[in-house]
């Protein structure tokens, strides 16, 4: 009976291992300092920051260069993964002589490869061009259509391409998410978001009305020249009181 009785208290001498738990769980305490460091923006900071933007700027454009609805679809869909300073320089030849759906057709595969062999992906984008032309003549007229799903129906053209068209040419209130937009919406704790989608339903959430029509330029404009990738420049930036980025520098 001794035995048995001495066989409960090895086990009872194992308990105290479990007493290791409590280290392996204080990795989490500075996650959920990060987590409240990342507070929503109140309607008044959000207001306050486009109202920066606007007042710095108050009539944003595009840098990519268009003279109609047609030629601006065209341009967005060769900046895929290009520079808009590249786009420009290969298309300012081209919309000279192919400004149209026909005239673009007319020119011919072949022949605009030619023009945009500068810009990376030149072929699959020349074949797109010209899928999206024919496209345009045989279903819409000849004119760029003015709905989201019918601009994602043609060759090259995604949902981007689609809410900068709306947006450019049609004066709709929509948010085109690039890289640029993308990286403000998630450093700055705007509009945190894991894909574009998430960060484009995230600012139309929280971007009021009077600014839409503009928002997703200086969001871009901001990426690209203050907001940079690898060395932001905070001590420049316009809203770097109230930015949530932990890492900021001033």
């Amino acid at each position: 009976m001794a035995k048995i009785t001495r066989k409960p208290a090895s086990r009872n001498a194992a308990v105290p291992k479990k007493k290791a738990k409590p280290v392996a769980a204080k990795p989490k305490a500075p996650a959920r300092k990060t987590l409240k460091a990342t507070r929503p923006w109140t309607p008044a900071e959000v207001h306050a920051v486009f109202s920066r933007f606007r007042k710095a700027n108050p009539e944003p454009k595009g840098e990519l260069e268009h003279v109609n609805p047609f030629t601006l679809l065209v341009a967005v869909v060769l900046s895929a993964q290009a520079t808009d300073a590249g786009v420009n320089k290969a298309t300012r030849a081209l919309f000279e002589v192919a400004d149209t759906p026909q005239k673009m057709l007319d020119l011919g595969e072949e022949r605009l490869r030619d023009y945009i062999k500068t810009i990376g992906l030149y072929r699959t984008k020349a074949k797109n061009v010209i899928a999206l032309s024919a496209k345009l003549l045989s279903e819409f007229g000849g004119q760029v259509p003015r709905t989201r799903a019918e601009i994602e129906s043609l060759p090259g053209a995604g949902r981007k391409t689609a809410n900068v068209v709306l947006n450019m040419a049609f004066g709709e209130h929509t948010m085109a998410v690039d890289t640029h937009v993308f990286r403000v919406g998630n450093r700055t704790g705007l509009a945190p978001g894991k894909t574009p989608l998430e960060v484009e339903l995230g600012l139309e959430k929280i971007i009021p009305a009077e600014f839409m029509l503009h928002a997703h330029h200086w969001l871009i404009l901001h990426g690209r020249y203050t907001c940079l990738a690898r060395k932001p420049r905070c001590e420049v930036c316009l809203i770097n009181d109230l930015c949530r980025w932990p890492e900021k520098t001033v």
